[in-house]
């Protein structure tokens, strides 16, 4: 089911307030109802034997998640989406939609933590080959092609450190080869960045962080560019059984109707934050790719719309119960997994077995923040006074 509406003529903001709803299927109601059901009735055996029914099963979709699977295509400029319970099950999703053994998978190095333990615990048992490139290797990816590359995988900016593809470069070397091309796009969740129009093939999304926006759903979603591969993605999401609750569906749809104006605010925040602490004594770095200084700006200037609200920061070298004071001693960052939520955040990030092209080395903590909506001004405040308390 489409959208009766053509909303392509307004701005994307627009567009995400009347995408994926159809009140008049629900007497008027606004939103989309969480429909939960496994039994779909037919009414005839006609009716079941019609292979162009909408709704068959719970599992293959009902209303909630449809509209969501088309409100998140539309977003991106696709041709159509599915959801699956979680942001990794999206990954995963996609790489095995695609994949087959004795293919060989190019991944890049700054990928999220839990998406390299799937390439090397799951893909490599089922004989495909993985290889890690680095982030900065543009052009030079021509060189770890082989023939039979069948996947390459992007994440930008990447995981903890935000480092940033050259992706219209990649995505075009991709298509000239016939290899499909994917980019995990959570970072940017469809409003800072479209890589569609760089001609990535596959769009994966955390949903669980900015499009949920409230730390309390578990969800993803993989949006396919072209009728062509939307039909491989659908095939084997049916064949493996994934699906999302309607609960999930239901928030994350309804999250999206806000998404722009929480991440413009998250965004300037985390902007004032970074620069109301750059210059702490007790910081080696910050990584933060809107920051003039940081090597991926270049990049992120010319291929995004704006930031969200996560950056680094590495500590100066020292030790591990200095560190433990200063992170215990913050009042507006709890330690906690995932991003994208109203509140801020701390996760504290341990890289030394995540990086493989470019291994890390560095000797101080490295710690990420997720800037909610809280005022800017207290974060800074709370930050300063943790750090002033750090020893190095």
């Amino acid at each position: 089911m489409r959208m009766s509406k053509d909303l392509s003529k307004y701005s994307k903001q627009t567009r995400m307030l009347h995408q994926g709803k159809a009140p008049e299927e629900f007497h008027g109601i606004v939103n989309t109802p969480a429909t939960r059901t496994s039994t779909i009735l037919y009414p005839t055996l006609d009716a079941y034997e019609d292979p162009t029914r909408e709704y068959r099963y719970g599992r293959y979709g009902t209303p909630v998640s449809r509209h969501f699977e088309q409100a998140m295509a539309e977003l991106e400029g696709g041709y159509d989406s599915v959801v699956a319970p979680s942001g990794l099950a999206a990954v995963t999703t996609a790489l095995f939609s695609f994949l087959k053994a004795g293919d060989h998978l190019l991944m890049v190095d700054c990928i999220y933590p839990p998406t390299r333990d799937f390439c090397q615990n799951v893909l490599s048992r089922y004989g495909v080959e993985v290889e890690y490139f680095a982030s900065d290797i543009g052009d030079g990816i021509k060189d770890l092609i082989k023939e039979n590359t069948a996947v390459i995988y992007m994440e930008a900016p990447g995981s903890a450190t935000f480092e940033i593809q050259d992706v219209p470069l990649i995505a075009k070397i991709a298509a000239e080869r016939g290899i499909t091309s994917m980019i995990d796009s959570s970072w940017a969740s469809g409003v800072l960045f479209n890589p569609f129009e760089h001609n990535v093939d596959i769009i994966i999304h955390s949903a669980s962080k900015y499009i949920g926006g409230h730390s309390d759903i578990m969800m993803g979603v993989v949006i396919a560019r072209t009728k062509e591969l939307y039909k491989i993605l659908k095939d084997n999401h049916k064949d493996i059984g994934v699906c999302a609750g309607p609960d999930d569906v239901f928030l994350a749809l309804r999250g999206l109707r806000s998404l722009p104006v929480r991440m413009k605010q998250n965004g300037e925040s985390a902007l004032k934050v970074v620069n109301g602490i750059k210059n702490h004594p007790a910081i080696d770095r910050i990584y933060f790719p809107a920051l003039e200084t940081d090597p991926n700006y270049a990049l992120w200037k010319r291929d995004f719309k704006g930031t969200n609200g996560l950056f680094s920061i590495l500590l100066k070298p020292g030790s591990r119960d200095n560190v433990r004071k200063c992170v215990e001693s913050l009042e507006l960052f709890p330690i906690g997994s995932s991003w994208g939520g109203y509140e801020s955040l701390l996760q504290p990030q341990y890289l030394k077995n995540y990086r493989t092209v470019v291994p890390w080395s560095e000797k101080g903590m490295l710690l990420r923040f997720q800037v909610g909506l809280e005022e800017p001004e207290d974060l800074i405040a709370d930050l300063k006074q943790a750090l002033d308390k750090y020893e190095f």
